[in-house]
């Protein structure tokens, strides 16, 4: 969930920045060609560039973010004995994936948790975080890194990267036809983009966003099945179901709470599994479990 929130977070706040820029430099005034004329071709044009420039920007800044906001500690130097372990592990098993080795960190948090991010399969991070190693056994924790690695493997944060684009370009498209209509057609503007236009689009951009996000939802969702497998080949399936039931019951206690960092990326269980990046823990073991009797 932090690669995610991290991810959507980053990308949502890129394409507001994008769209006011194209804005202030007149870009827009495509949308208003020989004065009435809506010139649908330079529009998706202009979405595309809009919403893919959003996306692959959030992914090329994902570890960055993911460092400082997550206040990830890199290991350098490998004197500590789970450290040790830690990087020996994480290189396993990168190598039985085929990918790069990535960069290891551990972030300070009491909740059992970890991510991964990066902009390719070889220029990756996975973090851990202290109350991971603390409440996990080692089985655990190396079917958690699997998971993560998993991830990278997988090249889940391109993939991401593509369909928020994808769903960018179409919001912010839809979005504009919403504010021309708007500002043509009910408020009978024919001088120009006006107030009606900006205000509308922005109005339209925002709830078109929000229902964008349960796509994008649904698609991490998948991915996080995917992960699962990836992990149960890594670190054993039974590791990686007993791995899945300690966070199951951590979600039931105090380790549903996300950090204090990411607290505002995310979503109340109460709005519904619409918006959940993750599927429900007694799903994803399921789904092991199946698998595993195949």
């Amino acid at each position: 969930m932090l690669r995610i929130g991290l991810f959507l977070a980053t990308n949502m706040a890129i394409l507001a920045v994008i769209s006011v820029v194209f804005s202030l430099l007149g870009f827009e005034g495509i949308l208003a060609e020989n004065g009435v004329d809506l010139n649908l071709q330079a529009l998706l044009v202009m979405s595309a560039v809009i919403g893919f420039s959003g996306s692959f920007i959030s992914l090329l800044m994902s570890k960055w973010l993911a460092k400082r906001s997550m206040g990830v500690h890199l290991i350098e130097e490998t004197d500590g004995t789970t450290e040790r372990w830690l990087v020996s592990t994480i290189r396993q098993q990168a190598q039985t994936a085929g990918i790069g080795m990535p960069e290891v960190g551990i972030f300070e948090s009491p909740q059992p948790n970890a991510f991964a991010t990066g902009a390719s399969r070889n220029n990756a991070l996975v973090a851990v975080s202290t109350g991971l190693l603390q409440k996990m056994n080692r089985g655990e924790v190396e079917a958690v890194l699997g998971h993560e690695v998993s991830h990278v493997a997988n090249g889940d944060m391109i993939t991401m990267a593509l369909i928020q684009g994808v769903v960018n370009t179409f919001v912010v498209f839809l979005a504009r036809l919403v504010g021309f209509f708007v500002d043509r057609v009910l408020l009978k503007n024919d001088r120009g983009l006006g107030i009606g236009y900006y205000l509308t689009s922005f109005i339209a951009q925002i709830f078109l966003s929000i229902l964008a996000s349960m796509i994008v939802m649904w698609f991490s969702r998948r991915r996080e099945f995917r992960a699962d497998a990836g992990g149960a080949a890594l670190a054993g399936n039974t590791q990686m179901i007993s791995a899945l039931a300690a966070l199951g019951g951590a979600e039931e206690g105090e380790a549903a709470e996300l950090p204090d960092q990411m607290a505002g990326f995310g979503i109340s269980g109460k709005i519904g599994s619409l918006f959940s990046s993750h599927p429900p823990i007694e799903d994803r073991i399921a789904a092991l479990k199946e698998s595993q009797q195949q």
